[in-house]
């Protein structure tokens, strides 16, 4: 069967100023935050004849490596190889079989991508749906780790990552979404995901401004 996804031609990423104006100020802080790594696999990776993959997966990189030295916990999405269509459920009418399709040929198709290798204390949790937090313990995970913030990293920007940045909005988790760590179909979709994110459920910022705000000291006074 052939790849369901679309072939990706090469874009820029969207620099500082390109991001989108928001409607709230928050500030990712390294005892509230989470990072997660969104589907970051061979299989949804195939698709781009280049850029931005190799700057999007660099600045992830940074951002765990970053994560895991603040204490700031990492998670990974990741859909399974082989999927029972019970589970699969609608994603085959818009989809096709997805991974599925192409495990026999290429049974690393599920992994993700060595660059982006989750560390022993990282937690991956199966992917389903668009969103994270469906059919999963994310949302309890989280809760359990005291942390209601949430840095959204990986593809697609406009599906699920922004899925999931919306229903972390729903379960009072502030959501930011990092530009220049997401990719998408083409950077009008891209800038499409972060435009709703910005005026509908969360924070749109950079790799850079992410850094930063993770390693600075958190304000005398300040809370949820």
């Amino acid at each position: 069967m052939r790849m369901s996804l679309p072939t990706i031609r090469p874009y820029p990423l969207p620099a500082a100023a390109d991001l989108p104006a928001g409607r709230v100020e928050w500030l990712p802080e390294p005892g509230r935050a989470a990072l997660l790594v969104h589907d970051m696999q061979r299989y949804f990776l195939a698709p781009y004849a280049g850029a931005p993959v190799p700057e999007v997966t660099a600045n992830i990189a940074r951002l765990a490596a970053h994560a895991r030295a603040q204490g700031v916990p990492v998670f990974y999405t990741a859909q399974p190889g082989r999927q029972a269509p019970a589970d699969r459920g609608l994603l085959t009418e818009f989809w096709g079989d997805g991974i599925g399709a192409v495990i026999d040929a290429d049974p690393e198709a599920a992994d993700i991508v060595p660059a982006l290798a989750p560390a022993e204390a990282d937690t991956v949790l199966a992917k389903w749906r668009y969103s994270a937090f469906q059919r999963s313990t994310f949302a309890e995970q989280l809760s359990a780790l005291g942390r209601d913030q949430l840095l959204v990293t990986g593809v697609y920007a406009h599906i699920g990552c922004q899925a999931t940045a919306v229903e972390a909005f729903m379960r009072d988790i502030q959501p930011f979404l990092v530009a220049d760590a997401v990719a998408d179909f083409s950077r009008e979709r891209h800038d499409q995901a972060c435009a709703y994110v910005a005026q509908r459920c969360g924070v749109v910022t950079t790799t850079a401004d992410a850094l930063a705000a993770l390693a600075a000291p958190v304000p005398a006074g300040a809370g949820r």
